[in-house]
């Protein structure tokens, strides 16, 4: 069994509130970048379908060169390969050309039973990728999957978070699986994991190369940060707890939260 799983380089989570809008819409954004944490779910379980089910793995992301400390990531936990869809100097793009590059570069791996995905990218969070990439590929999509439950004869079957509880589905390979926090803990990268994946060499794929045109159909015209909130203190106090308590709920009250 082939499993691609669709890794991304975003910023650290704890620097997000200080990436300016500017540097959003630019892409030259100055910040620690890290894989994104969604992503760690799907290599993690990557790797363990791949032990349970005797498969091979590879991690693609598309991205600048710089894009290979992400793959790195993968590549330490344990992911087997990892190749990079460069989209260096493109400029600005949108996710129906991400989309239809990263199907071009899972077609170019040849007989991919299983594309696996996080549930959503820090940076971006549209929970849409994975989608446009089944509908490219053609592949059944499975979204909010808590845990692979069997792969055999051809077909997966999957447990689905879905409101109010989840329900067991099945679908033929190949197919798109987007997983959520549920289904694994991620390990963390041993140090011999990391030297290994230093030494690997990353091959490397243009988006012209797949024959991608990168001509995106939506346009950021204006990219600004929410207003900031304004919180005001309330202090209440008092002799006694009944009075404290007393004024507490009048406050409450007042600003009719109850």
């Amino acid at each position: 069994m082939k499993i691609v799983v669709l890794i991304k380089q975003t910023p650290d989570t704890a620097e997000l509130p200080n990436i300016s809008a500017e540097e959003a819409q630019s892409g030259d954004i100055r910040a620690t970048m890290v894989i994104n944490p969604w992503d760690e779910y799907a290599a993690e379980e990557a790797i363990d379908l791949c032990d349970r089910f005797d498969g091979d793995a590879i991690a693609i992301t598309m991205g600048t060169p710089d894009s290979t400390d992400a793959l790195k990531h993968a590549l330490a936990m344990g992911v087997g390969d990892a190749m990079l869809v460069d989209s260096s100097g493109l400029g600005e793009m949108d996710l129906s050309v991400a989309a239809e590059a990263l199907a071009a570069a899972i077609k170019e791996e040849g007989n991919v039973d299983l594309v696996l995905t996080g549930k959503q990218s820090v940076d971006g969070n549209s929970s849409a990728l994975f989608a446009g990439i089944a509908c490219k590929l053609g592949y059944p999509l499975l979204s909010n999957v808590s845990k692979v439950v069997d792969i055999a004869d051809g077909v997966i079957t999957v447990e689905r978070i879905v409101d109010g509880g989840q329900e067991t589905v099945t679908a033929p390979l190949p197919a798109v699986v987007s997983v959520g926090k549920e289904i694994n803990d991620p390990r963390y990268p041993s140090f011999m994991g990391i030297r290994k994946a230093n030494r690997k060499k990353i091959p490397t794929i243009s988006v012209a190369d797949l024959g991608v045109s990168a001509s995106p159909k939506v346009q950021w015209t204006n990219i600004r940060k929410p207003e900031a909130r304004h919180t005001e203190v309330v202090i209440i106090e008092g002799e006694t707890v009944q009075e404290k308590a007393a004024k507490l709920a009048d406050a409450l009250l007042a600003e009719k939260v109850i």
